[in-house]
């Protein structure tokens, strides 16, 4: 099978307290939401400590219009995705001409041609790569790709596969939008980019290998407002449901009893949880409801202590933080949910060669 030769992950320059962040949602807020006072202390219970931004805190409260954001989400998601893949090309020990496959996630910004094809004309990358955008997958979005990735490598064993998830969450705000959701999003949403490159059986291994064996998506009937966007003149207008822990909590043991059950698995073989972490009363349901021993959240929680809810990049920084601080032996479980609703799994083993 094949396997994940690397990771990178970006830290972005604007490293921002979470208080700061409350504060200035204070000020852009109080004067037209009325419910601001009381929802502040929304910030105190994320459990996030810092939130990474691509633009410094003021930019978020000057004027700036729909298209001038998703320029400058454009401008930042190629040069930091350009940053990503050469870290992750020279820790994977490959030429950028080896690339035989890309796949790109995103689900903040808009560009046509998409963002890979920009990546390729910047890099200089075979001009034959086989190119495969994916768009509005939301959190869910980097599970899938890691997903599809795999699925290419098996299809071609000499295949080197670039998966890049990039979300800039901060560029899609709308200060003028004074919903509740909106409010709560402010609380929650930063930004992240992520490189991976995984190999096909072509290639050796590293003593320690982190292999592919199996993945599940399920899309949810009648949830689709559970989770996503609406656009409108201004933007990105976030949308999302304050029963999405309930709605994990009653559907995640069985989806991942019914995945491991087909791959002859049971939730004890689970040795490593690479979960997305989409707040804390989301990784509170996740843990509720699989009452695994001990602190089985712990590197995702960390993750989104440090830098907030990354949407599809932030799996891929738990994933990176599993590969420097390592694994346990044995099977390891990708999770993560997204709009749909949807959830997205990726069941990985690590073995010795």
């Amino acid at each position: 099978m094949p396997h994940i030769a690397a990771t990178s992950t970006i830290d972005l320059p604007y490293k921002i307290s979470q208080q700061e962040v409350k504060q200035q949602a204070h000020e852009l807020f109080s004067a037209n939401f009325p419910q601001t006072d009381r929802l502040i202390f929304a910030f105190d219970n994320t459990e996030i400590v810092t939130r990474n931004f691509c633009k410094p805190l003021s930019y978020y409260a000057e004027p700036n219009t729909f298209e001038q954001r998703n320029n400058d989400y454009i401008e930042n998601a190629l040069n930091y995705s350009v940053q990503a893949i050469e870290d992750c090309i020279v820790k994977a020990g490959i030429s950028k001409g080896d690339i035989t496959d890309i796949i790109f996630v995103s689900t903040t910004g808009l560009a046509t041609p998409s963002l890979d094809a920009l990546i390729i004309n910047n890099m200089r990358l075979n001009q034959h790569i086989r190119r495969s955008p994916l768009w509005g997958l939301g959190c869910g979005g980097g599970v899938s790709g890691m997903a599809k990735a795999n699925m290419a490598a098996i299809a071609d064993a000499n295949a080197v596969v670039l998966l890049v998830a990039v979300e800039l969450c901060s560029l899609t705000l709308i200060k003028t939008d004074y919903s509740k959701s909106n409010f709560i999003g402010s609380s929650l949403f930063s930004d992240g980019i992520a490189a991976c490159i995984i190999k096909g059986d072509a290639f050796d291994a590293p003593k320690q290998k982190v292999a592919y064996i199996g993945a599940s998506s399920k899309l949810y009937y009648d949830s689709l407002d559970v989770m996503g966007w609406d656009f409108n003149d201004t933007g990105f207008k976030v949308l999302f449901s304050k029963d999405i822990p309930t709605f994990i909590h009653e559907n995640v043991k069985a989806d991942i009893t019914e995945f491991l059950t087909k791959q002859g698995l049971q939730l004890s073989d689970i040795k490593n949880f690479i979960f997305h972490p989409g707040g804390k009363k989301v990784l509170d349901a996740y843990a509720d409801a699989l009452q695994v021993e001990g602190d089985f959240l712990n590197k995702t929680r960390a993750v989104m202590n440090d830098n907030g809810n990354m949407s599809s990049a932030t799996v891929l920084y738990v994933l990176e933080r599993f590969m420097n601080e390592g694994f346990e032996p044995g099977y390891g479980l990708m999770m993560a949910m997204g709009p749909g609703f949807s959830s997205e799994m990726v069941l990985l083993k690590l073995t010795e060669s």
